[in-house]
């Protein structure tokens, strides 16, 4: 009970100084719970989505996959309209209602702007059924009832602008179609941002599908009475004798497509708890210098508990319990915060496209308890090794001046085991490097990431020692006395420095680290594109390429020639017999010249001849296939083909790597016409001299099909370091968290040290530094550390992805790029940091005005002085402890003020006040039970004339 209370007491009484740390646990925690309510919220909103949406029964093609996606050929998978029937005959079945669904249309309005979402939401198209009245209901007009009306949500009505009597066209596989809006239906549950339209069922059926008499689902609903499970059996029973069906109950069915969002959502989870994890790692940091600082600064106090007879145990639970409260409060509003995070976030991304309601905010039990429980764990486990050193304080602790930790020095054992840890970290990174496959070195690369960073964080007070000296002469010196007192100061613990430093490192070594990455596969994708790609304009889209914007593109002026690119579903069989699916590549000849590939045998050219192909060099060697080998080709949907090897391509590449050509005309005689996949990609080449005028008109002739872009070489480029820039941001955005809490350990490092240098710096003051000198010396020392960080995050960051970029090699992307305008831009970037981060604590240092320690034993702890022009007008420091016989004591002392004098050079003035003996002794002030003058800040004015004391605002003065 004595410990918590003094701990309690404690850590009530140093609350300012915990605050930072307190912030810290708290954004640590807020980043955890708002990511797992964000996801939670998501998930969810899909839930209730699916839920809403889902028949008592579904009836699906076997074939049919959960994520919507549709086979090679473009069109859904199906059945026939006659199983409606079969269906209804089930035992138990109320209803059937058959469904047309499509996700691989395009809507665009009159002025050719797609209605789609921007976020990556699909656009669905289908027929409007009784079913959908679960989900949704008709606000506006009515659903549609022939082949020129169509019914769109209100979502996407509200985004785009549309009203009643709005055209739409669709763009589907099967060709285009307009539509006038005669209706629209409004979610009753939250819509996350697809964009929904609805024709009547033969017009879905023609247009999306390409035949009538089909559906792609059936909705079953169960007569009263009838459970899920026994009308899906029942169903299957029906069904049996008429082919093979994906039969799902509405559970069944909603966990299916939950498994597909939760793939997802689960990425985005795992990502973000991953920076929120960096954010405590760097918080750890901070919570450790803070209890290191409040430890040595109570050192005479810890030393009177051991010295009364406190137990080395109780000193270590007192520190311990103050963590645990510091984690329990920091992690408490960590959690509210959290919450509000996911509401900022869910509004953002409202804001992108993505609609998320508060309605929906879903904040599980488990939230809370995981946030409280990291927080309060996290911070007892930093605040561990100071307790530690706490308990070893003795008892003659007591007689010693506090502030002075007594591990200001790095240890030799701590350096060795650092150097070691550094060692292996360097030693994997050169075994990454050196590494023969990519998956091999991926593993040693993480084994070097974490290696190299622990010992570098464990070797930093080794490494401040140099680091800091360097950095001072190139920046400190020029400085004069200031500089070497900010150098000094900062080496003078380099422990501390370490782990401050250490924090900022971090974040800065990931940020330098996935800079070197992105730039060099900016520049390898460029170069390679440069090396290898032939074709002047390059046609892809998030749909792939239907016929009509095909034939548009085959139709545009001033083309030598277009290149249709088709990915097929395939299985080869090698002839060791191993069976291969990873598919085969058709393109027109002209590929060849559009894609420039290398051959380590035969002519690339030859592998577009009839019943031709190619193979690369990795499966080549895998299967010990030569030019001249025959290979089993299964079209998937046709029939199966001997394809002859005429060529060998090098795989040493980062374009089509492993790819397999074959052309378009040996496929078209193994697949049937209604089998040929769109194209996924189509190349076109200028005649020479047109190149302006040609992708002119091409990207005129593209524009009624706006899902497609038209890019020239120096598009293509700029758009794929546009998207490795774009991520990159996402990542720095994600990691400013972990800067945040660096920056907000230097702040509390400083703050701390200016309460521990209390004496010190009222001593310079007295001796004639000036306020601005002081600041200036605060703020020098602040950036010496955030440079140290820097230099070692940067330094270590540009190793590890150096190493990542070799391993991107294996893959084809060669070229090693340096960002050095980022790395520089963030090396001045720390020096700015590490300013703002010293503003108010230089501020608080020059506000400290201190009687320098001549009679400590007479002195109090802190004098507020704000100028020695208006000293002696306002204050006089005497505290001349109370004699035991109650008569005033002679000895004590006033302070006498003379001008500023400036030195010659500007360096440093004369003392602006001194201390004289009184020709006659003062009353003491009226003291508190403490022993200390009553009020705060001592305000006893002394009367010249008088020789008497009065305290300000308290008692007139006395006649001696």
């Amino acid at each position: 009970m004595t410990v918590m209370k003094t701990s309690r007491r404690n850590f009530f009484a140093h609350k300012g100084r915990m605050a930072l740390s307190a912030i810290a646990v708290l954004l640590s925690v807020a980043f955890v719970c708002g990511t797992l309510v964000f996801t939670d919220t998501m998930n969810t909103t899909f839930d209730k989505l699916f839920a809403a949406t889902a028949s008592d029964v579904t009836v699906l093609p076997k074939a049919a996959k959960s994520d919507g996606s549709t086979p090679q050929n473009g069109l859904p998978e199906s059945l026939p309209a006659s199983t409606v029937a079969q269906v209804a005959k089930a035992q138990g079945v109320k209803s059937v209602e058959g469904a047309v669904s499509s996700m691989n249309v395009t809507v665009v309005n009159s002025a050719n702007k797609n209605m789609g979402s921007s976020t990556g939401a699909p656009t669905i198209a289908g027929n409007w059924t009784k079913n959908d009245l679960r989900s949704m209901e008709i606000t506006s007009g009515h659903a549609p009832r022939g082949p020129t009306e169509v019914m769109v949500d209100a979502d996407t009505a509200d985004k785009h602008h549309l009203k009643m009597g709005d055209s739409l066209r669709t763009i589907s596989q099967t060709g285009d179609f307009t539509a006038r809006i005669v209706g629209i239906a409004t979610f009753k549950v939250t819509n996350p941002g697809a964009a929904v339209v609805y024709f009547d069922t033969a017009t879905a059926q023609r247009e999306l599908l390409g035949a009538t008499g089909r559906f792609t689902q059936l909705g079953v609903t169960a007569a009263s009475g009838v459970t899920d499970s026994q009308l899906k059996q029942n169903v299957g029973q029906t069904l049996a004798s008429s082919g093979t069906y994906k039969i799902q109950t509405a559970k069944e069915n909603a966990d299916e497509n939950r498994k597909g969002v939760g793939q997802f959502m689960n990425v985005i989870k795992y990502a973000m708890l991953g920076f929120a994890g960096i954010a405590f790692l760097v918080g750890i940091f901070l919570i450790i210098n803070t209890f290191s600082m409040l430890v040595a600064q109570r050192t005479r106090e810890i030393g009177l508990m051991r010295a009364i007879g406190s137990s080395r145990g109780q000193v270590n639970r007192s520190v311990l319990v103050e963590a645990t409260l510091l984690g329990i409060v920091g992690s408490i509003l960590g959690v509210g915060a959290g919450v509000g995070i996911a509401v900022g976030l869910m509004k953002l991304m409202s804001a992108a496209g993505m609609d998320l309601s508060t309605r929906d905010l879903t904040v599980k039990w488990t939230t809370p308890v995981l946030g409280l429980l990291l927080g309060v764990i996290v911070t007892i486990l930093a605040a561990y090794l100071p307790a530690r050193r706490a308990g070893k304080v003795s008892p003659m602790a007591a007689l010693r001046d506090a502030g002075t930790p007594a591990d200001g020095k790095a240890g030799w054992v701590r350096g060795l085991l650092g150097l070691i840890l550094t060692g292996i970290g360097i030693a994997a990174l050169i075994g990454a490097a050196t590494a023969k496959k990519a998956t091999d070195g991926s593993l040693v690369l993480g084994m070097g990431v974490v290696f190299s960073l622990i010992g570098f964080v464990i070797i930093g007070p080794l490494l401040a020692n140099g680091v800091v000296r360097v950095i001072s002469v190139v920046l400190l010196r020029a400085f004069g006395p200031v500089g070497r007192l900010a150098e000094r100061n900062a080496l003078r613990n380099p422990r501390r420095t370490g782990a401050t430093g250490a924090a900022l490192m971090i974040g800065l070594a990931l940020v330098a680290c996935l800079s070197v990455v992105g730039s060099s596969m900016v520049a390898s994708a460029t170069s390679e594109l440069d090396k290898s790609v032939g074709a002047d304009f390059i046609v892809q889209g998030n749909q792939r390429i239907v016929p009509q914007a095909e034939k548009a593109m085959e139709q545009s002026p001033d083309l030598v020639h277009v290149t249709r690119y088709k990915d097929l579903d395939v299985t080869l069989t090698s002839p060791d017999g191993q069976k291969d699916t990873d598919g085969l590549t058709a393109a027109d000849p002209s590929y060849a010249q559009d894609l420039r590939r290398v051959t380590t045998a035969g002519e690339l050219s030859a592998a577009y001849g009839t019943n031709s192909m190619s193979v690369g060099s990795d499966y080549a060697k895998k299967h010990g296939v030569h030019v001249g080998d025959t290979i089993s080709v299964a079209f998937k949907g046709g029939s199966t083909a001997k394809l002859k090897v005429a060529a060998i391509t090098d795989d040493d590449v980062a374009i089509d790597k492993g790819a397999r050509y074959t052309s378009i005309a040996t496929m078209q005689k193994y697949l049937p016409a209604n089998k040929v996949p769109p194209n996924e990609i189509m190349f076109a080449k200028a005649k020479d001299g047109q190149e302006k005028q040609a992708y002119a008109a091409l990207k005129k002739a593209m524009e009624p099909y706006p899902q497609y872009q038209v890019r020239d070489q120096t598009d293509y480029k700029q758009e794929l370091k546009d998207q490795i820039g774009q991520l990159l941001n996402m990542v720095y955005g994600l990691l400013a968290l972990a800067i945040i809490v660096a920056v907000l350990g230097v702040v509390n490092t400083l703050a701390l040290s200016v309460v521990e240098r209390t004496r010190e710096i009222g001593l310079m003051r007295a001796i004639g530094m000036s306020r601005r000198q002081l600041r200036r010396m605060i703020r020098m020392e602040s950036v010496v550390i955030a440079l140290f960080g820097a230099l070692l995050g940067l330094g270590l960051g540009m190793g590890w992805g150096a190493t990542a970029q070799q391993l991107l090699a294996l893959e084809g992307l060669k070229v090693l790029e340096i960002p050095w305008g980022t790395i520089i831009a963030v090396f001045i970037g720390s020096a700015f940091v590490g300013l703002f981060a010293a503003l108010i604590p230089a501020f608080r240092a020059a506000a400290l005005y201190l009687l320098p320690p001549v009679r400590p034993e007479l002195l109090g702890p802190e004098v507020l002085f704000p100028g020695p022009s208006r000293l002696k007008r306002r204050y006089t420091a005497m505290f001349a402890r109370p004699p035991a016989t109650g008569r005033t004591r002679s000895g004590a002392y006033r302070i006498r003020t003379r001008p500023r004098v400036h030195r010659a050079g500007g360096r440093g003035l004369t003392p602006p006040a001194q201390l004289q003996p009184r020709s006659r002794p003062l009353r003491p002030p009226r003291r508190s039970r403490s022993g200390w003058p009553a009020s705060s800040v001592p305000a006893v004015r002394a009367s010249r004339s008088g020789g008497c004391a009065r305290a300000s605002g308290r008692a007139p003065c006395r006649p001696r």
